[in-house]
């Protein structure tokens, strides 16, 4: 059943973090964050919204670093029910795709419920100030990969709040899996 994030409360301040890439160094929001920006997102190795867009989302976080926006990506599942979803996975996607950005495990799941995370993709577009101006949609994909040449919804986000401060009014909130909670 896909999940959908809520729509995005401008302004709300991102919750400060300390957690580990797939090489073990350990990152904080304020390591992140580019003089422009950051781009925060909840994804993980085995969902398929993620599957069908982590082209775009390689894409996209290469051309937002080049304008001055940090992005790190963070995996919040329960690695014990998704083995595919934990940091030797986490590792060898990473090696494998090239990933630009930190892919950080947040084994506790503590980060992802100070965020108010809710799915996988789930995407926190900030501003230089560390405040939320985006929680949409990469671009009109699902399950399935959009067509191509379809809007680059987050990456056109992200350039107006690198030129503003500001997101856009009109947000559409990504799809996809449920972050998988651990029990108890």
């Amino acid at each position: 059943m896909p999940s959908r994030p809520p729509v995005c409360d401008f302004g709300w301040k991102a919750p400060e973090f300390a957690l580990p890439d797939t090489e073990g160094r350990i990152w904080r929001l304020a390591d992140v964050m580019g003089p422009k920006g950051a781009l925060v997102m909840f994804i993980c190795n085995h969902c398929p919204y993620v599957q069908a867009v982590l082209d775009r989302i390689l894409r996209d976080a290469r051309d937002l670093l080049a304008i001055g926006i940090g992005v790190a990506a963070i995996s919040s599942n329960d690695a014990g029910q998704y083995p595919e979803d934990g940091p030797e996975e986490m590792a060898a996607l990473a090696r494998r795709l090239g990933f630009p950005f930190p892919y950080l495990y947040d084994e506790s799941q503590d980060v992802a419920r100070a965020w108010g995370a809710a799915c996988t993709p789930d995407f926190f577009g900030l501003n230089a100030d560390g405040r939320l101006q985006y929680r949409g949609r990469i671009d009109a994909s699902g399950r399935q990969p959009a067509p191509p040449g379809a809007r680059r919804d987050l990456y056109e986000a992200m350039l107006q709040i690198a030129a503003t401060g500001q997101g856009p009014t009109d947000q559409v909130a990504s799809m996809g899996c449920s972050i998988k909670w651990k029990a108890g």
